[in-house]
């Protein structure tokens, strides 16, 4: 069970800071510090949102600019998902207040100073123009950039790597060889691959959970709600839903609960989920819309569940409800007491839509992960070179 919340801070109901909502003292504050973060965000994951909070830890105020999909075709290739997507994605993470649509790729001083923000922060890998420059080369220049750690492990490419890797053979744990062997060695060693994920394990610490979840009990007056599922690949699908079950009270405490891998791939099957158990808990805990996370939730949401945490409603989107192992409807319980409720989110893309969307179009996303690869290796290869130039140049003027 991981407590999500907010900080100290007051929150409106989307859970954006109010003006004036900070906890210290106006007397000692000078000014509220302001910076500002940019990028694609395409297929938003959890190292985004570690960007994010790490961006706003350095100041009171943060501003992420989302580029459009032109600029991003431009410089990188297509992007995944449409801009519209992505500026609501952005706007959903918890640690954001406020987001400038259309940002310009290259973050220049002029951008910094139109919107009042002392310094930008990116994280400490390479971005490119189509050209090859560093786009934050003016603002580095000038002592108005920061840098925090790039959440290791993940990335845009990686994500849809995993997807042009996906087969369409159905597996099932239950007759898998590696299923115990993994279960009995997790987390052993870097080479040690998820037989649900395909991929190299994300692995958990207390500290990074610490760090995305930091809230507080339901209060009296709250209504506990309580969903359920994989939400992998955490999307703009399940943003949508979040946003409507959070509105189903006037006070909502959102549980979701997580299914563990093995679970997941029991229901959908193929090589899902493409994210681990870790991966998707810190997805989740970065909305604004979730207050906490159950890992490794039971599929059926029995009485001892709904009784230990109180919950006072129960909410499922229009996609399919699986049985359980036995054939029985794993929402038999909440039915019978009353409180199931089919939510209509209005959107009804899923993760099978975007593995679609990959899958449409798998070369042009070969061709922009190949296009990004080979960039960043060539300025790799001339900063080595740099270094060793300015190595030996010493050593020719004593000779």
């Amino acid at each position: 069970m991981i407590k999500n919340g907010h900080s100290s801070e007051q929150r409106d109901e989307a859970g954006g800071s109010k003006p004036g909502a900070s906890g210290c003292n106006p007397e000692k504050r000078k000014r509220v510090v302001r910076v500002w973060c940019d990028g694609c965000y395409d297929m938003v994951h959890y190292g985004h949102s570690n960007q994010l909070r790490q961006a706003k830890a350095m100041g009171d105020h943060l501003i992420v600019g989302v580029h459009t999909d032109a600029e991003i075709s431009k410089h990188k290739g297509p992007p995944v998902f449409t801009q519209e997507e992505r500026y609501k994605m952005v706007r959903a993470i918890k640690w954001v207040d406020e987001i400038v649509e259309g940002a310009p790729y290259v973050t220049t001083l002029e951008t910094l100073d139109e919107h009042n923000c002392d310094f930008c922060v990116h994280g400490d890998d390479i971005t490119l123009t189509v050209d090859g420059k560093d786009t934050y080369e003016e603002v580095k220049r000038e002592g108005r950039y920061r840098e925090c750690k790039r959440t290791q492990g993940v990335s845009t490419t990686d994500l849809v790597g995993r997807m042009l890797l996906m087969t369409k053979a159905h597996h099932s744990n239950l007759d898998n060889p590696h299923y115990q062997q993994h279960t009995d060695n997790f987390g052993k060693g870097h080479g040690t691959c998820s037989p649900w994920t395909g991929v190299s394990q994300f692995l958990q610490t207390s500290q990074k959970i610490i760090q995305f979840a930091s809230g507080a009990e339901p209060q009296p007056g709250d209504t506990v709600i309580y969903v359920a599922g994989a939400f992998d690949l955490f999307h703009i699908g399940h943003v949508d839903f979040l946003e409507m079950v959070y509105k189903q009270a006037q006070r909502p405490y959102v549980i979701v609960g997580l299914h563990f891998d093995q679970e997941v791939n029991r229901y959908k099957g193929k090589n899902y989920p493409i994210m681990n158990i870790h991966e998707r808990t810190l997805s989740v805990l970065a909305c604004r819309y979730v207050s906490e996370v159950v890992i490794g939730a039971p599929y059926a949401i029995g009485k001892d569940l709904l009784d230990h945490f109180k919950v006072g409603l129960v909410c499922h989107g229009k996609t399919e409800v699986f049985p359980d192992k036995d054939g029985s409807d794993p929402y038999s319980e909440p039915k019978l007491r009353g409180i199931f409720r089919t939510i209509d989110s209005g959107n009804s893309l899923t993760t099978d839509d975007i593995v679609q969307r990959i899958i449409e179009n798998r070369l042009q996303f070969e061709a922009r992960n190949q296009k990004k690869e080979a960039k960043e290796i060539a300025v790799i290869e001339a900063m080595k070179r740099r270094e060793q130039e300015e190595e030996e140049q010493p050593e020719a003027a004593s000779q």
